[in-house]
């Protein structure tokens, strides 16, 4: 496998066939999103409709991805315990109540919707992240004082302000805004295009040091880690060694690399959470890393990635 073989889809997505799934998954969106803001009349974000809103595991595509296509979705990621958190929701709220629909607050228990912030991989509360047509632009961590939150979302409204349509306005011809494009991830697909992995590496680390939760840096960090790993690999070689040793974890991680570059996501998923029933101790802790590792070269919508979420949440306990 050779760096030539890596995909480069148009949003900087994964490997081979694996930005062609996040593809499948946004085009539903932007079709599901299109038949609602036509049947609401083209407007974005109505000034007297609901500008903070609840969202769970359950709506997350809807409420926070179908609607990030037409207006700019602010996620307030917060739990019940948290004390900071009581300190910087009202804020948010007020701030939104404020914008009129401009923007939309989106709130998310992190206890009650386990999936959403596992998916985004949130590491403490509160969490913010502004999403825009599908994908976190920006955000940041702890209670911020509300000068600096307004800072920040005045920052953020600026940056989108070319996608977005004036205010109370739809956009021309029912076109879609598309959301702009970060330098590290034209320095990513740049790097791509002249098969240097480990700078294409280095622009997607550098872009989740400023966003850990960015989509498009943890998918492409993800393909570009296939590829590394699968380059120098004769998948006959590693399909029969599988085949031969059930159990060995090299053996077994490698094929589903090969599987996964190849498209082949539910047999590599499927081997890996195999893998973990089979094993035990430090082997079945590489098995299950390795499996989340995986995760992050698709969107977190991605059905496959649910299933296998699933199956290993089974196989564990």
């Amino acid at each position: 496998m050779s760096p030539a073989d890596f995909t480069r889809p148009a949003s900087l997505q994964g490997a081979v066939d694996l930005g062609a799934r996040k593809q499948a998954l946004e085009a539903q969106a932007r079709r599901e999103a299109a038949a609602a803001q036509a049947a609401s009349g083209g407007a974005p974000a109505a000034p007297g409709g609901a500008v903070v809103i609840d969202v769970t595991d359950e709506t997350f595509a809807t409420e926070v991805i179908e609607r990030s296509m037409r207006v700019p979705v602010v996620l307030d990621l917060w739990a019940t315990w948290c004390e900071p958190c009581k300190q910087l929701s009202p804020i948010l709220e007020k701030l939104a109540a404020e914008a009129a629909g401009r923007w939309v607050l989106a709130k998310v228990d992190v206890d009650a919707s386990p999936q959403i912030s596992g998916a985004l991989q949130v590491q403490s509360i509160p969490t913010v992240l502004a999403v825009f047509q599908g994908q976190a632009v920006t955000g940041f961590q702890g209670a911020l004082p509300e000068a600096q939150v307004r800072q920040w979302l005045d920052q953020l409204l600026q940056a989108l302000a070319q996608y977005l349509p004036p205010e109370g306005e739809a956009p021309e011809g029912g076109e879609e805004a598309q959301p702009p494009v970060d330098p590290d991830l034209l320095a990513a697909e740049k790097a791509i295009d002249e098969g240097d992995l480990d700078a294409a590496a280095a622009a997607y680390e550098r872009l989740l040091a400023r966003a850990p939760a960015d989509p498009d840096a943890k998918i492409g960090l993800a393909g570009v880690g296939l590829v590394r790993r699968t380059q120098d690999l004769d998948p006959d070689a590693v399909f029969r060694r599988a085949a031969e040793s059930p159990a060995d974890v090299e053996a077994q991680t490698q094929a589903a690399d090969v599987e996964m570059l190849g498209g082949r996501v539910d047999e590599a998923f499927d081997r890996l959470v195999q893998l973990v029933r089979r094993t035990s101790g430090d082997d079945r802790d590489r098995a299950r890393r390795h499996l989340l590792d995986l995760f992050d070269a698709l969107p977190a919508g991605d059905p496959s990635v649910a299933k296998a979420r699933r199956g290993l949440a089974s196989a564990l306990f």
